[in-house]
């Protein structure tokens, strides 16, 4: 291990104040020979689980944590007191084990749930509860013993310090920092005398915002966004040093020399940080099999269900049919997923039993003939070819997804009723972070040097829109933006600093559709967040929950299926009765509509692009417009030139 470990780190997840990206921070670990790292973002959990499997994947040692928020008196207290000028005092918790992990997680949880006043807020009352398996620095000049010492009252900070220590035992830490910071001189005296005064061991950190010390102008760009400032406001909120960077252990051991066991710590911390989260068992909600049933496992459950109503979707059960279900069942039994499937029946039925609108089926669950057995989906799978594998494999090790369209209207009634089913505090939306992508920046950085709009339009348009696309693309692919920047200092500098920031997060938000549901308490498996009056998300995004393995389920409301219920309703009241599973497919007039591109709200049919290309495809059957379908995406979109010529002219077609 190096010889100095790094502890207070904030990352893209610090939302607009960290400009860290884990993997930067993971190779300049490797250039450094740090094969440790903690990730302490502000308030929150965010970057946890992504910051814990990269590292894992690199054969690196990860140490989660956060920079929480301590209220002064009660976290209930959202007002604060005559004479009181912090509204709080920042503190560094670091998991040791599985206890302190989901201590933590409780702990952020509640700072979001009961505390937030400007920022989440824990109280030592709930410290006091959750404090096994924590340990806790002081943290930076915010810090609560810092606050003190600055105040020049070294016996209050003493009994800080001692209340930590009474919380926390030998594992509580006071910190010291050197960024050229004045105060910051102050403090190290000061917490120098407490460490001689209480035998409280000191740590040396350094507060990382950002990976390189030249990136400290473009970090204060970031600190305008957060703020709504430009650069030219000297009143802007900025920090005043250009030294919170990811510094090598030689410049932490020279800067700490008169403190060597201040370096020496970080390691012994580290070593004392040994988490292993479990990433490896799926967590399914408990579905009961209905009484009638008897003693049936879920397995012979689901047997039961689809070979019954397998019967009443074919008129004859052919050797192929009874094969392709009893592969699909068995690949199902042996990877534990038969709840599931149980699970997502269960509140489509809820959902058809209460005349809400459900989707057909959409994306690879439509490959399967459980879910269209049990009624999830309403497309044969056999008729169109589709493969199973495609949706479930085994040779792959993740949870079946099965995005599910409901009536845009009702969507929030099938979310009541999972709530009701499997308690409240085990459902809840989903976290969702919005990145600062290539055009994205430029705007956004521009805005804060205050580039004239009409440039920095003109430069973010010459950014292709393409998927993926970054800024170093666009300059490769793009003269004209190569030769524009280099000629214009301003625009320079405006690129400069957008490279910097380029797929920072920006803002967290609600996931449109997704919802998470746990077979306990939600804090058990994700801290959760929650913005104003709205209900609260987890803190863990879409990918970071599949890596937990907890139930996800897209719970996607389509307009398409209101206004179709809308219609049908209205034809109703004409005494017009139509049915939807009964419209012929090879309807010669609807083609023709398809054809003309008429097809404005028509899901997946209105874009302009898509018009144009069904007004060449001239589509004569359902496949040609499942054709299209597959083709109008980012990947194959340049193939359909070429697969319409084909129709036309199958003498181009060759093997």
């Amino acid at each position: 291990m190096a010889a100095f470990i790094h502890l207070h780190n904030h990352t893209k997840y610090s939302l607009l104040d960290g400009a860290c990206r884990i993997e930067d921070m993971i190779n300049k670990c490797k250039e450094y020979k740090m094969n440790t790292l903690a990730i302490t973002d502000h308030g929150n959990m965010f970057g946890a689980i992504d910051f814990y499997t990269q590292l894992k994947d690199e054969g690196m040692k990860p140490i989660i944590g956060s920079e929480v928020y301590i209220a002064p008196g009660s976290r209930l207290e959202k007002t604060s007191s005559k004479g009181q000028t912090d509204t709080s005092y920042h503190l560094i918790l670091l998991a040791k084990d599985n206890t302190g992990y989901k201590n933590l997680m409780k702990l952020v949880s509640i700072g979001y749930l009961e505390g937030f006043y400007y920022k989440p807020r824990i109280d030592k009352d709930v410290l006091k509860n959750y404090s096994a398996g924590l340990i806790a620095l002081s943290a930076c000049l915010k810090g609560e013993v810092a606050r003190k010492i600055l105040r020049r009252d070294i016996n209050d900070a003493e009994k800080s310090a001692l209340e930590y220590r009474e919380i926390f035992g030998e594992d509580f830490f006071l910190e010291i920092q050197r960024h050229d910071i004045p105060e910051e001189e102050i403090v190290v005296k000061g917490m120098a005398e407490l460490h001689q005064r209480t035998g409280i061991p000191l740590v040396a950190t350094n507060d990382i915002h950002y990976m390189k010390r030249e990136h400290a102008k473009a970090h204060e760009v970031l600190m305008c966004l957060q703020t709504g400032k430009t650069l030219k406001d000297e009143k802007r909120m900025q920090l005043t040093t250009d030294q919170v960077y990811f510094k090598s252990p030689e410049e932490m051991v020279e800067l700490f020399k008169d403190f060597p066991e201040a370096i020496s710590n970080t390691v012994k911390i580290a070593e004392k940080c040994n988490l292993e989260i479990d990433l490896q068992t799926i967590h399914l909600p408990r579905f009961d099999v209905p009484a009638e049933f008897g003693n049936l496992s879920l397995d012979e459950y689901l047997r039961n269900l689809t070979e019954t109503n397998l019967k009443e979707r074919y008129p004859e059960i052919t050797t192929e049919l009874q094969e392709r279900l009893d592969h699909e069942l068995g690949i199902i039994e042996k990877m534990g997923y038969a709840g599931y499937f149980l699970i997502t029946k269960d509140f489509i039925d809820y959902a058809r039993s209460k005349q809400i609108p459900v989707g057909p089926g959409r994306g690879s669950a439509a490959g399967s003939l459980v879910s269209y057995c049990l009624g999830i989906t309403n497309i044969d799978p056999m008729e169109y070819g589709l493969l199973f594998e495609r949706f479930l494999n085994p040779d792959r090790v993740s949870m079946p997804d099965i995005d599910i369209d409901f009536c845009y209207e009702r969507r929030e009634e099938i979310i009541a009723y999972v709530r009701e089913k499997y308690g409240k505090e085990n459902v809840t939306q989903i976290i969702t972070f919005g990145s600062m992508a290539a055009r994205g920046v430029i705007r956004d950085v521009g805005r804060v040097l205050d580039v004239n709009l009409d440039e920095v339009d003109k430069i973010a348009k010459l950014i292709p829109a393409e998927l993926g696309i970054t800024l170093d693309k666009a300059l490769e692919k793009v003269e004209e933006l190569r030769v524009l920047v280099k000629k214009n200092e301003a625009y320079s500098q405006l690129i400069e600093y957008s490279k910097v920031l380029e797929g920072l997060s920006r803002h967290a938000s609600t996931h449109a559709a997704g919802v998470v549901i746990t077979p306990e308490e939600l804090t058990n498996y994700t801290p959760l967040a929650k913005s104003g009056q709205a209900d609260a998300t987890t803190q863990y995004d879409m990918k970071s929950l599949e890596r937990t393995g907890v139930l996800k389920m897209d719970f996607l409301g389509l307009r398409t299926l209101t206004v179709m219920d809308h219609t049908l309703k209205n034809l109703k009241k004409r005494c017009i009765e139509l049915d939807l599973e009964g419209i012929p497919l090879d309807d010669q007039k609807t083609l023709d509509i398809f054809g003309n591109g008429e097809t404005v709200g028509v899901f997946q049919f209105e874009s302009a692009g898509m018009r144009d290309n069904l007004r060449w495809l001239k589509p004569q059957n359902i496949g040609d417009l499942i054709a299209m379908n597959a083709l109008y995406r980012p990947g194959p979109m340049d193939m359909i030139p070429d697969f319409i010529k084909r129709k036309f002219d199958p003498t181009l077609i060759s093997y």
